[in-house]
């Protein structure tokens, strides 16, 4: 959706976010699950009729970001401008993502503002100058507590490390600007208890109710011993630190100080989605920031789960990394998108192996999903030549059908679009698609088409259509995950031509029984889900 269509629909948007993503590397699969999700998310709220705002981008400063360029040879910004151009963008597009704005912290209508914020908050007395020393992790952009630490083993014994990325921390002295921080843990605390939903999952909410119960410490939000970054206003010898930077990106893409309707229609956001591992920024620092400024919290913050290969959490740090590309080639954009949803509860940790998602492939989209469309595309077209007959009489089994994607509907929107259980409103989807198969194997159409006789064919009639029209809810409500393959089932059951575009149903309105009309031009379209070939080398 273009940023005008969605500014004309007038009212607020419902606003998702991802992280920005660091540019130190491609994108692996742990950052397309993320963006996938709030991809399906906003997808999903657009087809209940709603505004939509869908934000993500990338973390272009930081001292990560200039040893990477360094060690490639090029500045931080053209390192940053390469990574964007030739990895992050592209991908997003290969996946289907329908972001509505992609933030860089580079441009100036970010920098800019972050500068405004930062200003407003030391001329409120909410940050001071002081020093600093400890351990800090780069991987992280963060200084780390002790207690959190980690002692190295092999060639690292002796050495303390980021219990994140099991890498050395580097123990840093510096003058810095400090946030206030620690003032604002009643304030969290009580905002948490009010508001048990906005953190989530309930695992995520209780570390960061106990991190925050020990007591917070002011937040150092400079640095002074690098240059790659937004320069603090008052004090251009130090840089604005990289989180306070970032986490900024929520509310400078939607116009903060700079287009007040916008800022007001869109901010805050109703949720943000991260990752577990950066939690605490988005649940603590974010917050705080926001009272500070006196602006509102979001809606939300739903952390995800790691990805698990072998084991170990997805990361370049640990060469677990898989490209996306590596899966797509192989079974398809729309099977990736529906995969790691279907596979992994939101919120808690998932081990990804090739052969599961193979399995899945073959037993659910191959021949529960993509086997049922092309068996009834085949039977409209070999009883009634291509033409959806009109149903003529029913009975308990076709009720039951009926009650079946009621359901589904209601079930998967409260899921999906409510709960964030992916997992689970895919899983409701599916079910009734295992239900469809069921009535026909019971029904026996090829075998009522035996019985010539008008109550024989009225019965195949209704067989046929039951089965084609709880087709049509099952596209609306997997177009979502699985656009392509629901636009070319659309096709094939002439819906596009009868009922309009696929992206303008309602989700909610998908189980009104009845709308594809009889009469309706079935073909019987390319395979949905082809037989997967060999696994590559």
């Amino acid at each position: 959706m273009a940023a005008t269509e969605c500014d004309e629909q007038g009212g607020r948007a419902y606003y998702v976010t991802t992280p920005i993503y660091y540019v130190n590397d491609a994108p692996h699969l742990g950052h397309a699950y993320t963006t996938v999700a709030g991809d399906v998310l906003t997808r999903w709220h657009r087809q209940r009729g709603e505004k939509v705002w869908y934000l993500t981008g990338t973390d272009e400063h930081g001292q990560k970001i200039m040893r990477t360029a360094e060690a490639n040879g090029v500045t931080p910004q053209e390192w940053a401008d390469k990574l964007v151009d030739e990895a992050w963008r592209p991908l997003w597009e290969h996946l289907g993502i329908r972001n509505d704005d992609f933030i860089r912290t580079t441009e100036q209508r970010h920098t800019d503002r972050v500068q405004e914020f930062v200003q407003d908050l030391f001329d409120k007395d909410e940050i001071y100058k002081g020093g600093y020393e400890g351990p800090y992790c780069v991987g992280c952009e963060e200084y780390k507590l002790p207690g959190e630490l980690l002692d190295g083993e092999g060639e690292f014994a002796g050495q303390k490390l980021c219990p994140i990325h099991r890498t050395p921390v580097e123990i840093l002295k510096e003058e810095n600007y400090f946030f206030k921080l620690a003032a604002y843990g009643p304030k969290l605390l009580a905002h948490y208890e009010a508001n048990p939903g906005f953190i989530q999952p309930e695992s995520a909410r209780n570390e960061v109710v106990n991190f925050v119960r020990q007591g917070l410490q002011d937040l150092s939000i400079s640095r002074s011993t690098f240059d790659w970054g937004v320069p603090v206003p008052w004090d251009e010898k130090h840089v604005i630190y990289v989180w306070i930077d970032a986490l900024l990106n929520y509310a400078t893409a939607v116009g903060y100080n700079e287009n007040p309707r916008k800022f007001e229609e869109t901010f805050p956001a109703d949720v943000h989605l991260v990752g577990k591992d950066i939690l605490r920024f988005h649940a603590i620092i974010w917050p705080a920031m926001l009272m500070a400024q006196g602006l509102p919290l979001p809606g939300r913050i739903a952390a995800n789960g790691w990805l698990m290969v072998g084991g170990e959490k997805m990361s370049k740090s640990n060469l677990t990394g898989i490209k996306p590309q590596d899966l797509t080639s192989h079974f398809g954009v729309d099977a990736y998108r529906w995969y790691f949803l279907r596979a992994i509860a939101f919120g808690q940790d998932g081990s990804f192996s090739w052969e599961d998602f193979t399995a899945r492939y073959t037993s659910e989209l191959a021949n529960d999903y993509g086997n049922l469309a092309s068996r009834v595309a085949a039977m409209v077209g070999k009883y009634y030549g291509g033409t959806l007959p009109e149903t003529t009489s029913g009975g308990v089994a076709e009720e039951a059908v009926r009650e079946g994607l009621t359901k589904a509907v209601a079930e998967a929107d409260r899921k999906i679009g409510e709960e964030l259980d992916f997992q689970g409103g895919i899983q409701a989807i599916f079910d009734f698609v295992k239900q469809v198969n069921g009535y026909l194997t019971e029904q026996e159409p090829w075998k009522v088409a035996k019985d010539t006789s008008p109550d024989g064919q009225a019965v195949l009639a209704t067989i046929l259509y039951t089965a084609a029209e709880s087709l049509r809810g099952v596209a609306v409500l997997l177009n979502p995950v699985m656009p392509e393959a629901s636009q070319k089932l659309w096709e094939s059951l002439g819906a596009d031509e009868t009922l309009g575009p696929l992206a303008d149903q309602r989700v909610q309105d998908a189980g009104t029984w009845g709308q594809l009309p009889a009469g309706t031009t079935v073909t019987k379209g390319a395979v949905l889900f082809p037989r997967l070939e060999e696994k590559p080398a």
